[in-house]
C-alpha cells in the first residue's frame, strides 16, 4: 500500500484530539468518518469542526468553496463497524486507557478492510500491545498528533514491534500530506520522543512542590520572565491534570516508581479539579488564562536543571536506539512544543559537562535514580 492509495480516512473518538485529527485530515483533503460511542460525541465534535473551518475561512486561509466541500466529505457515526467499512485508514483517539484500546483495535480489526493501515494517537502507550489485539499487527502503527491537532506540527511516527517498514512509510508520508513534521520512533518506547524527554523534568516539578521548595507561582513566573509563553505548571493545568496523573501513572509501571504522581495531584484528581477544562486546576481558569504574578518569581531557580534532565532523557533514547540522531531529536523537541531550538542545541552553548553535574546534584538532592547522568552526557560524545 501507498500513501496515494488513501482517500478515507476514519477517526476513533471525537473529543479534543479525535475532531482536531479529523479536521487535519479534511484540509488535507481527505474524506473523513468521525465516530464516538454517543451521538452527543459526534455531534459536539462536528460542531467544533464546523467553527474551526468558519474561523479559517473569515481568516481566508481556506475559501467558502473549500470549506462546504470538507463539511460534505465528513460522515459521523456511532456504530464502530459502520465508520470503518470502506476506510483506507483508522486513526484511533480515544482516552489512554489500554484495556479501552486494545477493545477499539479488536474491533476495528474485525471491520476495517483488510488493507486498512490502523494507527494510534496514544502519546505513551505501546504500540506492540495495542497491535497484539488485532491480527495485522505488521499493519498497526503510532501517529501521535499533539494539541491542538490543527495548530501543532510534530506528529510521531512509531514503530510496533511488528509494524513493516512499508506501514511506517505509508503513515510518514500521510503526516506530509497533512502538512505535518513526521519523526521516526524506530523503538517502541514509553513515552515515545516528546513526552518521555520532558517526564524526567515533571519529576521535578511535582517534587518541587510536594517538598515545599518552590510555588507553582514561583516557577511559572521565572519561566514567563525569561520569556517562555506559558510556565510548565500552567501548561499541565491547561493539557488538563487527568492527563499528567494517568500519564505519570503509567511511565511509574512501565518505567520506573520515580515517576508515580505526587500526592497533591492526586488530591487535585479526586477533587475534580482537572484544569482548565474544570475551571481550577494549580490555578483559577474561570475567568480565563490565570494571571501569573510576576513579582513573586522564584529568582534562584535555575531553569537550566529543566534543560538538564531533558537533554540526559534524549542521550537515553539515543542509547537505545529508540530515535536514530540528535537532530530528529531537536526536530520533535522544536516542532511539539514551543522551544526556539532543541535540546541538544541548547546544551552545545551550555556544556555538557556542565549539565551532566546538574543532573547528578540534582540525583543526590531528590533521591531519584531517573535523574542520575548517562555516560553519553558525562563523556558529552553525542
Amino acid at each position: 500500500m501507498k500513501v496515494e492509495d488513501i482517500k478515507k480516512i476514519a477517526v476513533m473518538g471525537a473529543g479534543d484530539m479525535g475532531h482536531g485529527i479529523a479536521e487535519v485530515a479534511l484540509l488535507a483533503g481527505y474524506k473523513v468518518a468521525l465516530r464516538d460511542i454517543e451521538q452527543r460525541f459526534v455531534d459536539r465534535g462536528l460542531s467544533r469542526i464546523k467553527e474551526s473551518l468558519d474561523k479559517l475561512a473569515g481568516k481566508q486561509k481556506i475559501t467558502e468553496e473549500n470549506k462546504k466541500a470538507m463539511v460534505a466529505n465528513i460522515t459521523t457515526f456511532v456504530d464502530i463497524a459502520e465508520s470503518v467499512k470502506d476506510a483506507d485508514f483508522v486513526i484511533e483517539a480515544v482516552p489512554e486507557i489500554m484495556d479501552l484500546k486494545k477493545q477499539v483495535f479488536q474491533a476495528l480489526d474485525a471491520a476495517a478492510p483488510k488493507h486498512a493501515i490502523l494507527a494510534s494517537n496514544t502519546s505513551n502507550m505501546s504500540i506492540t500491545e495495542i497491535a497484539a489485539a488485532t491480527k495485522r499487527p505488521e499493519q498497526v502503527v503510532g501517529m501521535h498528533f499533539f494539541n491542538p491537532a490543527v495548530l501543532m506540527k510534530l506528529v510521531e511516527v512509531t514503530k510496533g514491534g511488528k509494524t513493516t517498514e512499508e506501514t511506517m512509510q505509508v503513515a510518514y508520508n500521510l503526516a506530509l500530506k497533512m502538512n505535518k513534521v513526521p519523526v521516526r520512533v524506530e523503538k517502541d518506547s514509553i513515552g515515545f520522543v516528546y513526552n518521555r524527554i520532558n517526564a524526567p523534568a515533571q519529576i521535578l516539578l511535582s517534587l518541587m512542590v510536594e517538598k515545599g521548595v518552590a510555588a507553582p507561582m514561583e516557577i511559572d513566573a521565572k519561566m514567563r520572565k525569561i520569556g517562555m509563553p506559558m510556565g510548565p505548571y500552567e501548561l499541565m493545568d491547561y493539557v488538563g491534570l487527568d492527563v499528567a496523573y494517568h500519564g505519570a501513572l503509567y511511565f511509574a509501571d512501565k518505567l520506573s516508581r520515580d515517576y508515580a504522581p505526587p500526592s497533591w495531584l492526586k488530591a487535585k484528581i479526586d477533587a475534580g479539579t482537572l484544569g482548565k477544562k474544570t475551571g481550577k486546576g494549580i490555578f483559577d481558569w474561570s475567568k480565563g488564562r490565570p494571571e501569573i504574578d510576576l513579582s513573586k518569581a522564584k529568582e534562584d531557580f535555575d531553569p537550566t536543571a529543566l534543560i538538564a534532565l531533558q537533554v540526559n532523557e534524549a542521550t537515553k533514547l539515543l542509547e537505545a536506539g529508540v530515535v536514530k540522531s540528535p537532530d530528529e531529536i531537536d526536530k520533535a523537541m522544536v516542532n511539539g512544543g514551543g522551544s526556539v531550538i532543541g535540546p541538544f542545541q541548547l546544551a552545545k552553548g551550555i556544556g555538557y559537562d556542565k549539565l551532566a553535574k546538574i543532573c547528578e546534584d540534582l540525583a543526590q538532592e531528590f533521591d531519584v535514580k531517573v535523574f542520575e547522568p548517562t555516560e553519553t552526557l558525562k563523556k558529552g560524545n553525542i
